[in-house]
């Protein structure tokens, strides 16, 4: 039981009227320390997810490259990346308002709100995710032959996955908000590649083959088994937490803080995807199988500042609520040296084994080691800010976020679709990488501007600017 939960428990005794006061004062005092514990132990728990993760998808993408064959992987990356990135903004934000929202609601011990915020958050998103997988399916059909034959069935099948996609985002947002990562983190990262993988290599067992549309039959399946069970123990879980009680909606001020949220979190997603998509419009889906297996072999790299930002979102959030400036910019410095020195000890490794990491994808794939050389840079560039725009965010600056991110999306998009066509999957990553470092500047200049903090690896532990 962490010193939050013993403070909630005094205050549901049987005689807490006379101890409620002090029992508030205990809360408020003791949420802080166990704030920071939580951050640390989701932090931790985090990075061995993703390590573990980040093998179990390294080992799938070469056996699912090795059984479809370049050609037939390919299809399968580009509409799966185009699913997931639909399914994360079908959200419309209201995965990470959970995060946002109920540390904030727990600190006060408003249960109503956090009863409210879970259901709503939930049907939201399936809703939304509905209707975007509708209007997909309708407008693939009235473009008719504009869209490559041998994408139009796979992109069919994609839509189907979208509300669980959404709903599994949101499951994800409100077990980080309660501090339990390996609920939030395992069904998508570690279960889910799991069931694919183990689906896609029983048709090829069984029908002696597999293509594009086997495998994402497979993932389609192993999308719903994972949330469903996702959301049986997730509902089990609140139960235990929040009692039953009235459901509080305060759906304006939630869609208020989730919209700018949206913007950010699809402004990053397309940021981080935009190049694989628009190398499948350009280029055969043979290249896009090269760029993408040099990119998730880059991800080998990028758990690293995923887990520092899964752990530190609940604790800038709770620094936000309590007003201590000062312990905000020494966390925030904190979680610079979590993401950066990881991230340039693994990213050097990754590159040395590259070219053998590579050859195990099959014949041709060697091609992609430039790619990953190009990708470093950028991804080291990130890390030298940490977790800004999880900062930004959860101190209430989601407009100016949106800015930042607009712009880091509009210099990849425009780089990209010049570079492509010129020089082709080493184009898409280079425009990744610059648009990655563009990012990082306006980032640190935003935080230093508006939160008065300088973050940079080289500025110390987070320090105040003295502007």
């Amino acid at each position: 039981m962490t010193f939050t939960d013993a403070a909630e428990k005094l205050l549901s005794a049987r005689h807490a009227t006379r101890l409620r006061p002090f029992a508030e004062r205990l809360r408020r005092i003791v949420f802080a320390v166990d704030d920071l514990a939580v951050a640390q132990r989701m932090a931790l728990t985090a990075f061995v997810i993703r390590v573990v993760s980040a093998a179990i998808a390294f080992v799938s993408q070469i056996i699912l490259a090795r059984v479809m064959g370049d050609f037939e992987y390919g299809i399968f990356v580009f509409v799966w990346v185009m699913a997931v990135i639909l399914g994360n903004l079908s959200c419309l934000g209201f995965h990470t308002a959970v995060i946002r929202f109920l540390p904030q609601y727990r600190a006060e011990g408003n249960e109503d709100a956090i009863r409210g915020l879970a259901t709503t958050a939930r049907i939201f998103a399936m809703l939304s995710a509905t209707v975007i997988g509708a209007a997909g399916m309708i407008a693939i059909h009235l473009l008719g032959d504009r869209v490559q034959e041998f994408y139009v069935i796979p992109l069919f099948m994609g839509a189907f996955a979208l509300p669980m996609i959404a709903l599994g985002d949101v499951l994800d947002g409100t077990a980080r908000a309660n501090g339990w990562p390996v609920h939030a983190l395992a069904p998508t990262y570690i279960v889910r590649p799991i069931l694919i993988l183990v689906f896609v290599v029983a048709a090829a067992y069984l029908l002696g083959q597999t293509d594009a549309r086997l495998a994402l039959m497979a993932s389609l399946l192993a999308c719903w088994l994972t949330t469903l069970a996702q959301f049986i123990v997730m509902t089990r879980k609140l139960a235990q937490r929040y009692r039953p009680g009235r459901i509080s909606v305060h759906f304006r001020t939630w869609s208020t803080v989730a919209f700018p949220i949206f913007l950010i979190e699809g402004f990053y997603f397309l940021l981080t995807n935009a190049d694989v998509v628009i190398v499948g419009i350009y280029l055969p889906p043979e290249k896009v199988a090269v760029y993408y297996a040099a990119a998730k072999t880059m991800a080998l790299v990028h758990f690293v500042y995923f887990a520092v930002k899964t752990g530190a979102a609940p604790r800038f959030s709770g620094l936000v609520s309590s007003g201590s400036r000062e312990e905000m910019a020494s966390f925030a410095g904190q979680t610079v040296h979590w993401a950066f020195w990881p991230s340039l000890i693994v990213g050097l490794l990754v590159i040395l084994a590259g070219p053998f990491l590579l050859s195990l994808f099959g014949p041709g794939f060697e091609a992609g080691h430039e790619v990953m050389m190009i990708l470093f840079l950028g991804i080291i560039a990130k890390a030298m800010v940490g977790p800004a725009e999880v900062l930004l965010t959860m101190a209430g600056e989601q407009k100016v976020t949106v800015g930042v991110y607009g712009a880091a999306l509009a210099v990849n998009i425009v780089l990209n679709v010049t570079l492509i066509p010129v020089l082709g999957i080493a184009g898409a990553a280079t425009a990744t990488a610059v648009a990655m470092m563009a990012e990082a500047v306006l980032l640190h200049i935003t935080v230093r501007r508006r939160l008065g903090i300088v973050l940079f690896i080289g500025a110390g532990s987070g320090r105040r600017s003295a502007e």
